[in-house]
């Protein structure tokens, strides 16, 4: 670790370097030229004062990072919500020489978006006296905004030589590499199910509300869905936050009522400490609501987390025969129902990428990738100055559901603001091909064409069938951070087609059957005809599911023959590629939509101004009349996708789009069609009737789902196919393939 600290020397000054405004002013101090790693640098980041606001909340998310050379040699916690945090962290960082300046950056954390930078400053080490300890404030600037005033950064500072191989203090947050610092990986997952609230305060003018709920705990948000007019409603919502601290934490939790066109409004808010709940245990709480009226009940769940890990090549754990026949065992068939969360095991090699995008003036970038698995965030150490970086870090994660999509980015690290994109693949699970090293092209944000560069990685996933198979009927992981969907003139025509073409479908299959009754084909009709009075004599309820396993079993053989029914969907490709074409066109006519806004509400301050008259509650009116325009057109927007995705997602269940799916849905066919053959329908029915009116006496907190609509989720729309497909790569960057022998 101590090598990992040395800095690089001779390198540059960063752009915007100003011993006037915020450096420690330079003394003529003389140091001798020493060896490599003769000076200890002890500093304590105390805390910021005044820092500028970053987060709509009128707060920032704040951290600090130093670097000496360029490298990063710290990066402290995380303080939320915040512009006056207290660190109070200490670091030891050894040094080749004081000439180089330390150059310290305050950034604002976003989760799952590219962090904002508050502000930087420099401090030069010649100016300190050796042994001694001294306080120091550095006032935070950014080089495009010189005369901003973005707050200030207290520290203590000690330099001192390095005396022989004396152990020197580093925290936890430094005994870590740089990677593991960047990753925060978590110690334990914390379960919470929404179930209810009650006597809430009531809002809206007919004396109801339409609530729904935030949670917040360190940079992890979630929000429940809306439940309309009601002052007891009931979400019955799951989710999971991961525990980064040994303690737990503090949950925040905020209830709101949603007001289309205008700011929701405030109804109470409630916190769970979690450093007082045991682990391993259920608990159900009943949380009264502050600055507001009524209660929440919720069942929180504490438990350890060992399945995320981050290692270099050398620690493998699939290479070690003991450690793979463990997690074998963890795996098989006969421990299908033992923790039926814990799906399966999924190992990542990041190895290296090639011919990246230079984000850089100098022609080089900064990469380092992302990896990502539903809610779970790891990040790579950074390779400075490399388009093509080695990284050769192994990844370990626990699959929760095995249709769980793996999403790999690059981006380039940039000193003075928010890291640059350089490319993103999306690998399903099922898709994997265990042991090969494959070279993936990277695509652009979309997912719909190709950027430059390709990365190279090694997936290994090892998943239990028989739970991968229940969880697949039940309800799906939401992912906590999207992109909240905006009004886009593309992205409209594209689900509008999209859903034209399944009403299509509908519409002709509705003339198919008209054209068999008037005759126009008397071979199709007398055929139909038959066909008709055969299915109608002997109908019985088996053969609804019969019909479509037979369906299913006629596309497969089409398949085995060559005839493949699954041919690309080159309509819903072209979309997307004109879609991409427009989406910097998009990205201006958003910009000019709020400059529009902004612009309509100043003329019409400037109109009732004229007219003189003080009509604030005019103008509110039509602001918000704009709003709902807005929040209307987005709402139809969704609409067309979720309704166009339905029809897509039963049409490749019946194409064999994800053949486990097709598989499972045999299987689920083959057992309604024998029950329905064997058992009368009124014993079904009664089964089914006593089952729902018995369920919340029976789990009064189970949360309600419907195992159809569960199913349909985990199978692609046409769009994801398209996201999913892999793009065919350059021959320079064939990789090279290796499989292992799998163990007897």
């Amino acid at each position: 670790m101590q090598d990992s600290c040395k800095p690089k020397t001779g390198e540059t000054l960063p752009f915007g370097y100003n011993k006037r405004t915020n450096t420690v002013e330079t003394s003529k101090a003389d140091f001798p030229l020493a060896d490599s790693g003769m000076y200890q640098l002890d500093i304590t980041l105390k805390r910021g004062q005044n820092l500028a606001a970053r987060d709509r909340g009128g707060t920032s998310d704040p951290y600090v990072k130093f670097k000496i050379g360029g490298k990063e040699v710290f990066r402290s916690k995380t303080i939320h919500k915040n512009l006056n945090p207290v660190w109070e962290e200490k670091t030891c960082i050894l040094i080749d020489h004081p000439r180089e300046p330390l150059y310290i950056k305050v950034f604002d954390y976003d989760f799952g978006f590219q962090d904002d930078f508050i502000g930087s400053a420099f401090m030069d080490l010649t100016s300190l006296e050796l042994n001694r300890p001294t306080d120091i404030t550095l006032s935070l600037k950014d080089p495009h905004y010189p005369d901003h005033d973005l707050g200030s950064i207290l520290l203590s500072v000690l330099l001192a030589h390095k005396e022989g191989q004396k152990e020197v203090f580093q925290p936890q947050s430094l005994r870590l590499s740089d990677m593991h610092r960047k990753s925060q990986l978590w110690r334990g997952i914390v379960s919470i199910t929404l179930i209810e609230g009650c006597e809430l305060k009531p809002m809206d003018a007919n004396g109801l509300s339409d609530p729904y709920v935030k949670f917040r705990l360190g940079h992890q948000k979630y929000k429940s869905k809306i439940v309309p007019k009601t002052l007891n409603p009931q979400w019955r919502e799951q989710f999971d936050f991961h525990l980064y601290e040994e303690h737990g934490g503090i949950i925040d939790i905020t209830v709101w009522d949603k007001d289309a066109g205008k700011r929701d409004d405030f109804i109470g808010r409630c916190q769970v400490d979690l450093s007082v709940l045991s682990r391993e245990q259920t608990h159900k709480l009943e949380l009264q609501l502050e600055e507001g009226e009524g209660w929440l009940v919720l069942l929180v769940t504490l438990t350890a987390s060992t399945a995320v890990s981050i290692s270099d090549l050398s620690v493998n754990s699939l290479e070690d025969q003991k450690e793979r026949e463990e997690i074998l065992k963890r795996y098989s068939t006969m421990r299908m129902f033992h923790n039926m969360k814990d799906v399966g095991f999924l190992q990542v090699k990041v190895i290296r990428a090639e011919a990246l995008m230079a984000a850089d003036v100098t022609g080089k970038s900064d990469p380092f990738c992302v990896v990502e698995l539903n809610n779970d965030r790891l990040l790579t150490h950074t390779v400075y100055k490399n388009l093509n970086p080695e990284w050769n870090k192994i990844f370990t994660f626990n699959i929760k559901d095995i249709h769980s999509v793996l999403e790999v980015t690059v981006y380039d690290e940039d000193r003075d603001r928010s890291a640059d994109f350089l490319g993103k693949v999306a690998i399903p699970l099922l898709s994997i091909q265990n042991g090969e090293q494959k070279a993936y092209v990277l695509k652009n944000k979309q997912l719909t064409g190709p950027t430059k560069g390709v990365i190279y990685l090694e997936i290994d996933v090892i998943f239990n069938a028989v739970k991968a198979s229940i969880r697949t009927l039940m309800p799906k992981e939401q992912k906590y951070i999207e992109e909240e969907s905006r009004l886009s003139k593309q992205l409209l025509l594209r689900n509008f087609i999209r859903m034209k073409r399944c009403v299509m479908v509908l519409i002709n299959a509705a003339y198919y059957v008209n054209s068999c009754f008037d005759w126009d084909s008397p071979q199709r009709s007398l055929a139909a005809f038959v066909l008709f009075l055969f299915v109608v004599w002997n109908f019985e309820l088996y053969m609804i599911p019969l019909a479509f396993l037979l369906l299913l079993a006629w596309n497969y053989f089409l398949i085995l023959s060559g005839k493949d029914n699954t041919q690309h969907d080159t309509v819903v490709e072209d979309m997307l590629e004109d879609e991409e074409e427009e989406d910097d066109r998009d990205d201006k006519v958003q910009h000019r939509h709020w400059g529009g806004i902004c612009y309509l509400n100043d003329q019409v301050n400037a109109c009732l101004s004229i007219l003189g008259t003080d009509k604030d509650s005019e103008r509110k009116g039509f602001m918000n009349k704009l709003y709902a325009i807005q929040e209307v057109c987005v709402s139809v927007q969704n609409v067309l996708d979720e309704v166009a995705s339905f029809g897509e997602r039963i049409k490749n269940t019946f194409n064999w789009t994800v053949p486990f799916l097709s598989w499972l849905a045999i299987v689920a066919l083959c057992v309604f069609t024998v029950i329905l053959y064997f058992i009368p329908l009124r014993y079904i029915v009664l089964v089914w009737g006593i089952n729902k009116f018995t369920k919340k006496l029976r789990s009064p907190y189970a949360i309600d789902n419907n195992e159809l609509l569960d199913f349909l989720s985990r199978v692609p729309s046409d769009v994801q196919v398209v996201h999913y497909q892999e793009l065919k790569q350059d021959p320079s960057h064939s990789p090279n393939k290796r499989k292992r022998n799998n163990p007897g």
